[in-house]
């Protein structure tokens, strides 16, 4: 299924090039890229869940989520369709905090990102502890609209943007790393932007027969 590129026009880069991953470029906008159609999950049906390969799943609903200790996150976002856009104000729940609420089993190493929608992507667990990645509900000084992930969105700002997933309805923690809906049609298993990470070929590790280009 191919993105959906709703107005946007590439831009040439800006002063700001400088802290740009190789082959980016700067743009004051915040493109909606999406694959199908935006869910809109009322508040009263959202709850958000960690399980898999943890002692305690747990879940929550919007308003003990949001009741959560809450943080201010400015990061710079890259998405792999080549635009990125500097210094983001965001407001959310970092994942460290929610770590707190599971006793992760000794053999989970990997994590699938699950969203509202059917949307999967997955990580490695170390990308998402140490302060590198949270759970956005609030984006510019307002809560996060539905064209942008909303009512809540997994950011993981050092990987492309395809790996912050849109719409999140929970994380599964797992031993072995295992594709999301991108990385299963040609992508990256990482998706690291300053690696160049865009493609199944451009992983360290990918078998020579991996060269699938969306």
């Amino acid at each position: 299924m191919p993105f959906i590129n709703k107005g946007f026009h590439a831009k040439r880069p800006t002063d700001g090039a400088h802290k740009l991953p190789p082959g980016q470029y700067e743009t004051p906008d915040f493109p909606v890229l999406t694959a199908g159609p935006t869910p809109r999950i009322p508040l009263v049906n959202w709850e958000f869940r960690l399980e898999g390969l943890v002692e305690n799943p747990v879940k929550w609903s919007w308003n003990e989520f949001s009741a959560l200790p809450m943080q201010s996150f400015n990061p710079d976002i890259h998405c792999v369709t080549k635009w990125s856009k500097f210094d983001t104000k965001w407001r959310g729940v970092s994942l460290d905090t929610l770590l707190e609420h599971v006793q992760l089993k000794p053999e989970a190493k990997f994590v699938m990102a699950f969203s509202y929608g059917g949307y999967t992507t997955n990580l490695p667990l170390a990308d998402l502890r140490n302060g590198q990645a949270f759970i956005g509900l609030e984006y510019d000084g307002k809560p996060l609209a539905p064209e942008h992930g909303g009512p809540a969105r997994l950011v993981v700002p050092h990987l492309y943007f395809w790996k912050s997933a849109k719409w999140m309805q929970g994380l599964r923690f797992m031993a072995e790393n295992e594709p999301g809906f991108w990385e299963d049609n040609g992508y990256s298993m990482r998706g690291d932007p300053w690696k160049e990470e865009r493609y199944r070929s451009d992983d360290p590790d990918a078998p020579d027969e991996a060269h699938f280009r969306l």
